[in-house]
């Protein structure tokens, strides 16, 4: 028990310690913390041994993952916070066109580029992790792009369009990754499953959106007995957490496997509270400052989990950058084309496809998924590959993010605030 506070301890401390520098060089947080759980984790302090100052090895930071989950809940029920019908008046349409097309082309780009390099290396990138490859380079990192928007509070046009968008593609990836596997699955095994291909990526999407409108209703069914904003806040994080445990559920019902997005589930959640609610926006304020130092421990986690030894294979160096190329060409020309197709605002045309580059969670576990295919190779080359790009990706997607927010002049210049100050001195220096 000692252990588990000592490096939950020197995780925040960490995260919180490498910020400050981050903000000297005009980096995101977000940066920051995952650089702070490289720096404490198996590769470096906690290659000491030393229990309690750092995490000593992988099987340590999997006794946190109950961390992980939580943290991700709470950020999809923030993203879905953004829902709003108001809001998706405007922009629910663009936002829709724009979150399938970019993810669907990002996945023809990297399979293309990744289906010719197969016949140049066949030994090194089998046809069946080209394929799949494609699906996971669809997935975008919700958490990270959430954190720089929150951080600097960015709003407009781009910020507007943005959060939905990223919600969306996660739910086009989670299909676009069932269908490729299946068809992995199939090249490697030589048998087709349409149940698996096609009806089980369905269902996990329809369920999820399910699961998390009834959830949602409940919640704002039980959320109206109370009138102190004390209780409310615990009745909120009560609900977010009995969903996250409900999503982690699974079943196999006639032989077809059922499980749940937890992102999905948790997204519509916050979807259908702040629809319903009439004081979703108050309470969600709350929320976020609770939550603030679970979010600098699931980063700092991420960055403690990224695997530097993937930096000694120049191999999966080699087809990690070209990775990196591909779906940075098809996450940029995916969002511009369609943007311009539904004629959104030109800094929603030059900037977005640059926010959709961050990738983290959502794309692991697609790597853990294909870890299972295991048959000559193919699992182990897109786990490697996956893990060396989003491990590029997180360190330098949220300044990237950071960069194009304010180049579209969503991000104002950052004052000189301290929260020591008087709000009077400190209005006056913001």
């Amino acid at each position: 028990m000692e252990q588990i506070l000592f490096s939950l301890s020197v995780a925040i401390f960490a995260g919180l310690m490498l910020s400050r520098l981050a903000k000297l060089l005009k980096l995101p947080a977000v940066t920051a913390y995952l650089v702070a759980g490289i720096l404490i984790g198996p590769y470096l302090l906690g290659n000491l041994g030393v229990a309690g100052l750092g995490f000593t090895s992988m099987a340590d930071i999997d006794r946190y993952e109950i961390i992980s989950d939580v943290a991700l809940g709470f950020i999809a029920f923030s993203i879905g916070n953004e829902f709003r019908l108001s809001q998706l008046k405007k922009t629910g349409r663009q936002a829709t066109v724009i979150g399938i097309i970019q993810a669907v082309f990002t996945t023809l780009i990297v399979d293309a580029a990744f289906i010719g390099l197969h016949f140049i290396i066949p030994d090194k990138l089998p046809l069946p992790s080209a394929i799949i490859l494609g699906a996971v380079a669809s997935a975008t990192a919700p958490a990270a792009t959430l954190m720089v928007v929150r951080q600097y509070k960015a709003k407009g046009p781009l910020t507007d369009i943005l959060l939905p968008i990223v919600a969306l593609d996660d739910a086009v990836g989670l299909i676009l990754f069932a269908i490729s596997f299946g068809v992995a699955k199939a090249l490697v095994l030589g048998e087709v499953s349409i149940i698996s291909i096609i009806l089980e990526p369905i269902l996990e999407v329809l369920l999820s959106l399910l699961l998390g409108f009834i959830m949602g209703q409940l919640f704002t069914f039980f959320e109206r007995f109370f009138h102190s904003r004390s209780k409310r806040l615990s009745m909120s994080v009560a609900f977010v957490l009995l969903t996250v445990g409900l999503s982690k559920l699974e079943f196999k019902p006639f032989g077809i496997h059922v499980a749940f997005s937890s992102l999905l589930v948790c997204m519509m959640l916050g979807t259908v509270f702040c629809n319903e609610c009439d004081f979703s926006e108050e309470l969600m304020d709350r929320l976020d400052r609770w939550t603030a130092p679970i979010y600098i421990l699931f980063f700092v986690l991420s960055g403690a989990e990224l695997e530097l030894s993937k930096f000694q294979d120049i191999v999966v160096v080699g087809i990690g950058l070209a990775y990196i190329a591909a779906r940075s060409l098809g996450k940029y020309f995916g969002a511009r084309f369609s943007a311009k197709a539904v004629k959104c605002d030109s800094n929603i045309v030059k900037f977005l496809g640059i926010t959709l580059l961050p990738q983290a969670g959502v794309a692991l576990g697609m790597a853990l998924k294909a870890k299972t295919l295991d048959a000559g190779g193919v699992g182990e080359v897109v786990a490697n590959i996956t893990l060396f790009s989003v491990l590029i990706y997180e360190l330098i997607g949220p300044f990237l993010t950071k960069v194009a927010l304010t180049k579209a002049g969503e991000i104002k210049p950052e004052g000189k605030v301290s929260a020591r100050k008087k709000p009077e001195t400190s209005l006056k220096h913001s």
